[in-house]
């Protein structure tokens, strides 16, 4: 086990002056890492930020996408034109669980350690991230029929199902609103396997990392990023998004699958649904906005410069 790098990487860096536009920092001194993670925001450029990390550290990317797993949706998910491990390796009918990600994400990146000596991971999606980064207490896996039981009992009288939750999980209920329907139904899904939503979601975001690990991440102002989020989804448009999708839904798609972020917006609206795609990813990357903002030790870099800049200042961090 390890601590991510930040603490010492922000030690080994300077800002110049403050009213300069763009941050540039000065490494003072190394940290030894063996796994690069790049985090980000949708449209933030932490993709071509990893890929150049990685071509300068003779390595390759492993991608931390809940949805890039996935084949048939190679637009919509914004997969990488690079070969990148993890990506596209499942069907679209599929199931994939965190656990079982993280299994695949750590053989991927052992082997690049053992092999080329350094690992970059790079993901939006931060408990796929996490779990591609340290060994996770994931919470117990809940049967289907107990699902629908515990669905339908919240659904049948929430006050009820939140009482329930008091007497079995005291702190879940305490951190659980009775309207939060989708936390109140996996509360008391954890509370029936013996298990408990407060206790697992502390240790999921833990500090420790299984191997020695710099967290960076990028940071773009909201209405730049907002400017590259409409810019990209009309490129998606341009591409033929539209009939990607449709060709996808003719054959089964998962429960997990379903989740990717457009999907059913394009399913329902087709060409139209640009507006409201645009609205959604705009909603999500605030929210990884803030999740990165909690990841212990980041370091966070100026997301409008040149990858390539970017990458010769990760890459003098760390001493492979």
């Amino acid at each position: 086990m390890g601590e991510p790098l930040g603490v010492a990487a922000r030690r080994g860096l300077c800002l110049a002056r403050a009213g300069e536009r763009h941050r540039r920092f000065a490494p003072v001194s190394s940290v030894r890492a063996e796994v690069v993670a790049v985090f980000g925001p949708t449209a933030s450029g932490k993709t071509a930020v990893a890929e150049a990390v990685a071509e300068r550290l003779g390595t390759e990317v492993v991608s931390a996408d809940a949805m890039q797993v996935y084949r048939g949706l190679p637009i919509l998910t914004n997969q990488p034109s690079t070969p990148t491990r993890l990506v596209g390796i499942r069907a679209l009918g599929e199931e994939m669980s965190v656990g079982a990600f993280a299994e695949l994400a750590h053989r991927e990146i052992d082997a690049l350690v053992h092999d080329r000596g350094a690992a970059v991971a790079c993901g939006g999606t931060g408990l796929y991230l996490r779990a591609a980064l340290a060994d996770l207490d994931v919470p117990p896996a809940v049967g289907p029929e107990a699902r629908a039981r515990v669905a339908r009992e919240v659904d049948d009288d929430r006050d009820a199902a939140h009482r329930r939750l008091a007497e079995l999980d005291p702190a879940a209920a305490e951190a659980v609103h009775p309207n939060d329907r989708k936390r109140l139904v996996r509360a008391l899904e954890l509370a029936g396997e013996g298990a408990s939503l407060v206790a697992n979601q502390h240790r999921l975001w833990g500090g420790e990392t299984r191997r020695p690990t710099l967290i960076v991440g990028l940071d773009v102002a909201p209405d730049l990023l907002e400017r590259r989020i409409r810019e990209r989804t009309e490129a998606m448009f341009a591409r033929g998004v539209v009939d990607e999708v449709r060709a996808a839904l003719s054959g089964p798609v998962s429960r997990t699958a379903a989740k990717t972020l457009g999907l059913a917006e394009i399913a329902e609206l087709g060409s139209d649904a640009l507006e409201p795609i645009v609205a959604r990813t705009r909603r999500y990357a605030a929210y990884q906005r803030k999740w990165m903002r909690r990841i212990p030790a980041l370091v966070l870099l100026d997301g409008t410069r040149a990858p390539g800049e970017l990458a010769d200042d990760v890459v003098q961090l760390v001493l492979v």
